[in-house]
């Protein structure tokens, strides 16, 4: 919003300027973009690895093929495509050069475009994440300038360029046909079937493919990432009265979403302090199977004051939400608890729970406890949680 306000870029203005950019790019492709042709030649670059030396083009001359493999940390079709990509490269080793590249800047993507990772697309996530994943070869990043992803024309992530030993381009496209982890679910592993064949000396079956995935998050996007963060300032926060038999009913979930419930108070100071935390969180999976439920400790007659504190902290609903909310036969994720007995609402809630505030439990879709929590969550531990139980890749 800020950078909104900095460029003057606020209400009508922006969705006219915003609708002035599609009409002159309706792809969504910026300046510069360039689809590499069958028989091209592969342009050079100069760009920084995560291993803190600088790659160009002549550092993979001497191997018989040159792949480059466009990938970056947020997208599930690559996560799901990283075991099958990581064995690609283990069996090819010796035959082919192969350099990953992160083409993705960060302010190209909507918070909730991060809901199935929990790494960032930086540099310094890019780093990390390839660490953590043992990664062996050379992973460069393109996010500052991304001049590199507009000469090659990557579209999305993973998107696959295999060149010959002159360096002209022999296939371009999906690395295979399948957006899951299972390798039995691959019925067309494209990029294999061109390296075997450019190194037994035959034409490449099928040289072009479409990749799919998640798009190149160009810089350009940062408009519609505003524009969108417009629309969720403009969002209301509701709240209303719940009792214990309420919360039971929440508790008990039985829906398709993980729910994270807070117990929380306007009065409390550890629960403001965590408060930026949950909703964070929340918007972050704002588009998964994920509920953040509120249950508020304050007075009934300061119904007023602890709703305008979940206004001020976006404690919303996005629109996917709202409809499975209301499909519950609800109409809000924030509740004012009503009774008098805090007894009650634990023993509906979770007899574990010792009384204080604030407390948190995350369950699944069945109601089992998943993480609970006396006092301020611990932000990664939760999100690792939800992570691990939806899972970081497409589920078949």
């Amino acid at each position: 919003m800020n950078t909104f306000k900095a460029l003057g870029l606020t209400g009508a203005f922006t969705l006219a300027f915003l609708s002035t950019v599609l009409a002159v790019n309706p792809k969504g492709l910026p300046d510069g973009f360039t689809t590499l042709e069958i028989g091209d030649a592969a342009p050079d670059f100069t760009l920084p690895g995560i291993d803190g030396k600088d790659y160009s083009l002549s550092d993979f001359d001497g191997p018989e093929i040159f792949v480059v493999y466009f990938t970056g940390t947020h997208c599930p079709t690559s996560h799901g495509a990283m075991g099958r990509m990581l064995q690609f490269v283990e069996d090819y080793a010796d035959k082919m050069a192969f350099v990953a590249i992160n083409p993705n800047h960060s302010s190209g993507l909507r918070p909730d475009e991060f809901g199935h990772t929990d790494y960032d697309e930086t540099f310094a996530d890019s780093k990390r994440y390839a660490e953590d994943y043992n990664w062996s070869f050379p992973f460069l990043y393109d996010g500052d300038k991304q001049e590199v992803a507009r000469a090659y024309g990557c579209l999305a992530t993973p998107h696959v360029l295999i060149f010959d030993k002159d360096r002209k381009l022999r296939y371009n496209g999906r690395f295979d046909d399948s957006r899951f982890p299972d390798p039995a679910t691959v019925k067309h592993p494209d990029a294999r079937n061109a390296v075997d064949a450019l190194l037994a000396g035959n034409p490449v079956p099928v040289e072009t493919t479409r990749p799919h995935g998640c798009s190149t998050k160009w810089k350009e996007r940062s408009l519609h990432v505003m524009e969108e963060e417009r629309q969720w300032q403009a969002f209301e926060a509701t709240i209303e009265d719940i009792d214990a038999a309420g919360v039971a009913a929440l508790r008990t979930n039985g829906t398709d979403k993980l729910r994270l419930i807070n117990v929380w108070a306007t009065w409390c100071v550890p629960c403001v302090e965590e408060f930026p935390d949950l909703t964070a969180i929340a918007r972050k999976f704002s588009r998964r199977e994920f509920e953040l439920i509120t249950i508020s400790l304050d007075q009934p007659s300061q119904k007023a004051r602890a709703k305008a504190f979940l206004g001020k902290h976006r404690a919303v609903m996005s629109d996917k939400l709202r409809k499975t909310v209301e499909a519950e036969g609800r109409t809000t994720n924030n509740y004012l608890y009503t009774g008098a007995s805090v007894d009650a609402l634990a023993e509906a809630l979770d007899p574990e729970w010792p009384g204080p505030v604030p407390y948190s439990i995350l369950v699944d879709q069945e109601g089992n406890v998943l993480y609970r929590k006396l006092g301020k969550i611990d932000p990664d531990v939760v999100r690792n949680k939800i992570l691990d139980t939806l899972t970081r890749h497409y589920v078949q």
